[in-house]
């Protein structure tokens, strides 16, 4: 069988752990890739942000970007924040979940529900 649905993150995020459970508890086949060890190639940050939007993608709430010195930070645009997530994942927001007719960007459970009801 061919795994459709693959969940983006790191292993022990908190917000993670409760995307992969909701997956888990409703017998969704998914796979994992852990950007922190597995980094993440810039063709498929590139598409989640046409998809999603780069803002979204980007976690600014994160101590890895908050930790950031202001210029990085300054007068941020789509090519910036894509070369700040592909240096260091962790500032993408998480989880990522792409299946064949969603891309979610954070864990809703309302929205995984309509993804996977």
């Amino acid at each position: 069988m061919t795994i459709l649905t693959t969940i983006y993150g790191i292993k022990n995020c908190t917000t993670m752990k409760k995307a992969r459970a909701w997956l888990d508890e409703r017998q969704v086949d998914y796979a994992f890739h852990d950007y922190k060890t597995a980094g993440i190639d810039e063709v498929r940050l590139q598409g989640w942000a046409d998809r999603a939007g780069w803002e979204k993608l980007l976690n600014r709430a994160g101590t890895t970007f908050r930790k950031l010195p202001e210029e990085k930070k300054a007068d941020l645009d789509r090519e910036k924040a894509i070369a700040l997530m592909l240096d260091q994942p962790s500032m993408i927001k998480r989880p990522v979940l792409e299946a064949p007719d969603a891309l979610l960007v954070g864990f809703k459970p309302e929205e995984y529900e309509k993804a996977f009801g």
